[in-house]
C-alpha cells in the first residue's frame, strides 16, 4: 500500500521541471472546485484497513480489558443521510484542511457506516488510548490536528499492521522512509511500530510534504503513493502544477491512492458524526494512564510480567515495537518501557529482581564451548543418494542410527571399513587402513585367488559352508512400518542392504513407506552387513 520516497527535499527541483512541461489540459482555479464536488469514480479501491476482521479487532487485549462492548447498542439500521446534508456537516467541521463532498466521498462514508458499523465501533474504542498520542505529536509540529485520523485509515490503529507492501506500524512507514526518518529496524526493535516514535516522523514526513506542495490534498496523497508519483500525476495533468490539487489529478494516480484522500474525509466525518447513523462506541471501563521507565539493561517481558504479576499482553500492547519481547537496552544504547502507571512504582522497586528473575534462561549468549571428546578420533565416510521425502528428520535419523550402532557392534565394525559398492550406486571416500581382516581382503579377491591362496585346512571348510548355503533355503520375514521408518534404518535394523530389500518387494513405489505398510524382510546373508546407503555423513569411533 505504501510507496513512500525518501527524496521529500529534492521536490521543490521536481517543480521547476515540472512547470517546463507545456500545458497539457490547463484548467482554471473555478474548473477545479467544480471537479472536486462532481468528480466521480465506478471502480473504487477501499484502503486494506477497511477488509479488518472485525471480531479479530474486538479480540484484542486493550478493547478486552478496557473497554465493554456496546455492539449490542449499534444496530445494523444506518438512518443514512442526505448528501445534502452529508455536505453541511462536512463543512461544519473544525478543520483547517478542505473536506469536500462528492459521490467518491459519499461511497466511502457508506462503506464506514453501513458494511463496517462494528468496526467503527471498535475504532472509537481504540481511539480513546491512541488519538492522544496523535493530537500530542501534531500539535507539537503545528501541523492540523484533523490529520489524527489519517492511522484509522491506513492501520486500522493497529500499531503492528503489516500491509502486502511490508509498510508496518499504526503510520505504515515502509521499511526505507522509517530509516529515513530516523527510526531503527532490526530483528528486536522496530520503531515504526512505536505509537509515540511513529507519529513524530510522521509528523515531520506531513510537514516536509506540506512544504513542497503547499496543498494538504497533495500531500496527504504524496503521504500514500509518495511523491514521485504525485509529480508524474502533475506532468500528465499539465499546466501549472500550483493549480492543481488532488481532484484535479485524481485520474493520473494509482487506483489505490485515488480512494485516500475520500477516505481521510469520510473517516473525519465517521468518527465525528457516528451517532448520527446508530453507531455506538465501546464504553471504557478505567483509562489507561501510563508511565514510562529508562532502561540501561536488557530485560526480557516475561521477567517483568512474572515479577510484577502483569499480563505479558499487557506489556506487548503498550511497547510493540520490541518485537520479540526483548527490550536490549544497554548503557550505550538505552531504551524506554511503558508500563500502566500503577505498576510503574512496583517496577522501580524491583528491578534487581526482575533482573535477576530466571537471568541464565533469559540472558544472552556470548560463548560457546564444543562438546564431546577432544581426544576423540572421528573417520568420516561419506555416502550419497537420492533423498527420501518420507524419510524422518535428519536429526531424529541420525539418533536412530546411532542407537542402531551400539547395539550392533559387529556392524559398526563392518561399516567402519572403507569399500565400495558399485551395485548400490554409492561412493564411499576413506583412506586406506594399513591392515584389512581377512573377511575384507577375501570380499576384494576373486574366488580363483582365493582357492590359489587359502591353505589345505581352508579349503575342506570352505565347500561344507557353501554346500549349507544351498541346502537351507534362506527364511523371510515380516516388518510392518512404524512412524519415522524408512528404508535405510529399515534395513539396518534386520542387517540387510536396501537394494535386498526392494528386490523383496518389488511394489514398492520408489522409498516412499507409510506407517503401517507391510515388508516381506530377506534373510540376512553374509554380504548384507549394514548395506543401506544415505544422504549424509555418518561418524565412526
Amino acid at each position: 500500500m505504501k510507496m513512500k520516497s525518501l527524496h521529500i527535499r529534492l521536490l521543490p527541483l521536481a517543480f521547476v521541471a515540472i512547470a517546463a512541461f507545456p500545458a497539457l489540459s490547463q484548467k482554471k482555479s473555478s474548473n477545479v472546485l467544480d471537479l472536486k464536488h462532481s468528480i466521480e469514480d465506478s471502480a473504487i479501491v477501499f484502503p486494506e484497513s477497511f477488509e479488518t476482521d472485525t471480531r479479530q479487532l474486538m479480540e484484542r487485549w486493550y478493547l478486552k480489558n478496557y473497554t465493554s462492548s456496546n455492539l449490542e447498542t449499534t444496530t445494523d439500521y444506518d438512518p443514512g443521510a442526505s448528501d445534502a446534508e452529508i455536505r453541511r456537516r462536512l463543512a461544519d467541521l473544525p478543520t483547517v484542511i478542505d473536506m469536500p463532498y462528492n459521490d467518491i466521498v459519499r461511497q466511502y462514508i457508506e462503506r464506514y457506516t453501513k458494511k463496517g458499523r462494528k468496526q467503527v465501533t471498535a475504532l472509537l474504542g481504540l481511539s480513546s488510548y491512541y488519538m492522544p498520542i496523535f493530537e500530542q505529536a501534531l500539535e507539537e509540529a503545528g501541523l492540523p490536528l484533523e490529520l489524527k485520523y489519517l492511522p484509522v485509515i491506513e492501520s486500522g490503529l493497529d500499531p503492528n499492521a503489516t500491509s502486502r507492501h511490508g509498510a508496518a506500524g499504526l503510520w505504515q512507514f515502509m521499511l526505507a522512509s522509517g530509516r529515513g526518518y530516523d527510526m531503527e529496524v532490526t530483528s528486536l526493535v522496530d520503531e515504526r511500530r512505536d505509537p509515540y516514535i511513529s507519529s513524530q516522523r510522521a509528523c515531520r514526513m506531513l510537514k516536509d510534504l506540506y512544504d513542497s506542495y503547499g496543498d494538504w490534498s497533495l500531500a496527504i496523497a504524496a503521504y500514500n503513493c509518495g511523491p514521485g508519483t504525485v509529480n508524474k500525476a502533475l506532468v500528465r495533468a499539465g499546466g501549472d502544477p500550483a493549480n492543481h490539487d488532488f481532484w484535479s489529478i485524481y485520474y493520473y494516480l494509482p487506483a489505490e491512492t485515488r480512494g485516500y484522500v475520500p477516505a481521510f474525509i469520510a473517516a473525519n466525518y465517521v468518527m465525528t458524526y457516528y451517532p448520527e447513523h446508530g453507531i455506538a462506541p465501546v464504553l471504557v471501563t478505567k483509562p489507561l494512564v501510563t508511565d514510562t521507565v529508562h532502561l540501561t539493561e536488557r530485560v526480557h517481558f516475561n521477567q517483568i510480567a512474572a515479577v510484577l504479576d502483569i499480563p505479558v499482553e499487557e506489556i506487548r500492547i503498550l511497547n510493540p515495537q520490541f518485537r520479540a519481547d526483548i527490550i536490549p537496552a544497554s548503557a550505550d544504547k538505552p531504551y524506554n518501557l511503558i508500563l500502566p502507571s500503577q505498576q510503574m512504582h512496583a517496577y522501580l522497586v524491583s528491578e534487581d529482581q526482575i533482573l535477576a528473575y530466571e537471568s541464565e534462561k533469559y540472558a544472552r549468549k556470548t560463548d560457546a564451548t564444543p562438546g564431546g571428546d577432544p581426544n576423540a578420533v572421528v573417520e568420516e565416510v561419506v555416502e550419497t543418494e537420492t533423498l527420501n521425502p518420507a524419510d524422518p528428520a535428519p536429526v531424529e535419523a541420525a539418533a536412530a542410527e546411532i542407537a542402531y550402532e551400539e547395539t550392533h557392534p559387529e556392524e559398526r565394525e563392518a561399516t567402519a571399513t572403507p569399500r565400495r559398492r558399485r551395485s548400490e550406486g554409492t561412493v564411499k571416500a576413506a583412506e586406506a587402513q594399513p591392515a584389512q581382516s581377512a573377511k575384507a581382503t577375501a570380499a576384494k579377491t576373486p574366488k580363483t585367488e582365493q582357492a590359489a591362496q587359502t591353505p589345505a585346512s581352508s579349503k575342506k571348510a570352505t565347500p561344507k559352508k557353501e554346500t549349507a548355503k544351498k541346502e537351507t533355503k534362506p527364511k523371510t520375514s515380516n516388518h510392518t512400518v512404524a512412524s519415522g521408518e524408512n528404508l535405510t534404518t529399515i534395513a539396518k535394523k534386520h542387517g540387510i542392504t536396501v537394494e535386498q530389500l526392494k528386490k523383496a518387494n518389488p511394489k514398492l513405489k520408489g522409498d516412499m513407506l507409510h506407517p503401517g505398510d507391510k515388508l516381506t524382510v530377506p534373510a540376512k546373508t553374509s554380504t548384507s552387513k549394514s548395506g543401506s546407503t544415505g544422504a549424509k555423513k555418518k561418524k565412526k569411533r
